[in-house]
């Protein structure tokens, strides 16, 4: 995979440099309430600007139906990259039409453009590859090189991720090959002990992932909602909490090839139950109850981890070399349901060793929770993309720089 770095020694002052980022921000009533996926792309827009190329960055944001909708316009991030650099950054009204190419076209050397939403073109994420191919072709229409850093799109066989890169020489941002750079050192030599903590709402979700580390990770460390399906495979009663009957046997085969094999499997002894699921937007006062893990109450549903249970999780991150953490471990977005995950994050902070967030909602709850995120070894910008790489598949985004 050759890197931005390579690209930068042949030079590209006069280039027009199509970045692949992922702008994908969540936005509350069109202002963006965390632009961490915003400064991870920094380091690579800067240096092509800095080094005279033209810069063009285009990511999706949310899942609009392939077609423009306001709701899901790239403005504000756009906006938001331009306060970051210091810089305007021009804005196309659309991808590949009149307004794209007018304003990558009046770029001078080191100017940057991003251009409106790529899921506003059903193109993007057709499955049928002549009409990917063909919105690839548009798209090329605008750049002379591609760079690939939208990591946390790299699991998507989307037109400007695995197609557009056939098109035009390639590269890897400098977020991409760091992001590569660290899931080699969860799945290659890497140092032990090895915990991985795995939260979440849906054990589905996970199964995959799961399945791959009870032959790798010393110890795997199980919160959050999908911790309920585990309990009630041991046949503890869950109450009314998150729960997927389908996944037991599933959940039951893992629990016995933990014991085979000898990963440490641990799961909650303690649990904060409420008989309804919190207000998120008022966060009105919940007043949960602190439960032992096998004694959850029928009409009562599990939203955090106890505080035993806490101590317990801590305690088993205390000297691990590598850890992975991907997932929260209850309800953090309210107050009363955010200590588990919170000390979760302190415990990372604390752990001697590598530490990784899995992006997603943990990436989100570090950040919403005021924690220094140098404070970890690294923060990932792509949930799924980093469990995907964990399971051992094949990322397509990646073999697209590989060729």
């Amino acid at each position: 995979m050759k890197t931005i770095d390579e690209l930068l020694s042949e030079g590209v002052d006069g280039k027009r440099v199509f970045v692949r980022a992922d702008l994908n921000v969540p936005l509350a009533d069109g202002t963006i309430t965390d632009d961490g996926r915003i400064r991870a792309v920094l380091p690579t827009v800067k240096a092509l600007a800095d080094a005279g190329a033209k810069v063009v960055v285009a990511s999706h944001l949310g899942r609009p139906k392939g077609a423009p909708d306001p709701a899901f316009s790239l403005r504000p991030a756009a906006a938001r990259l331009g306060e970051l650099l210091g810089k305007d950054v021009a804005f196309a009204e659309d991808t590949t039409g009149p307004s794209a190419h007018e304003t990558v076209g009046s770029l001078a050397p080191g100017g940057v453009a991003v251009v409106e939403n790529l899921r506003f073109n059903a193109g993007e994420t057709a499955k049928d590859e002549a009409e990917r191919g063909a919105f690839a072709d548009a798209l090329a229409q605008l750049a002379d090189v591609y760079v690939g850093d939208g990591f946390g799109a790299v699991h998507r066989k989307h037109a400007s991720v695995f197609d557009l890169p056939k098109r035009l020489p390639h590269y890897a941002g400098h977020l991409i090959a760091n992001e590569v750079e660290v899931l080699k050192k969860l799945t290659e030599d890497v140092k032990r002990p090895y915990a991985v903590v795995l939260g979440g709402a849906k054990v589905s979700d996970k199964l995959a992932v799961i399945d791959q580390l009870l032959g790798k990770a010393d110890r795997l460390l199980i919160g959050g909602g999908m911790a309920y399906t585990f309990l009630k495979a041991k046949g503890h009663e869950v109450g009314i909490s998150l729960l997927q009957e389908d996944q037991i046997p599933a959940v039951k085969e893992y629990i016995e090839r933990a014991e085979r094999t000898g990963v440490e499997l641990v799961l909650p002894v303690d649990v904060l139950v409420a008989p309804e699921f919190p207000d998120l937007r008022t966060k009105a006062p919940a007043n949960p109850t602190t439960v032992a893990a096998d004694a959850i109450p029928a009409d009562q549903e599990g939203l955090d981890i106890g505080p035993e249970t806490r101590k317990l999780y801590a305690s088993k991150l205390a000297d691990a070399a590598t850890v992975f953490w991907n997932g929260p471990m209850g309800v953090f977005e309210h107050p009363d349901y955010a200590e588990g995950t919170r000390a979760v994050a302190q415990a990372l902070v604390d752990a001697p060793g590598f530490t990784v967030v899995g992006g997603g909602d943990s990436a989100a709850a570090v950040r919403t929770l005021g924690f220094d995120e140098n404070a970890f070894g690294h923060i990932s910008t792509g949930g799924g993309a980093s469990l995907e790489y964990l399971e051992g598949k094949t990322l397509p985004g990646l073999a697209a720089l590989e060729d």
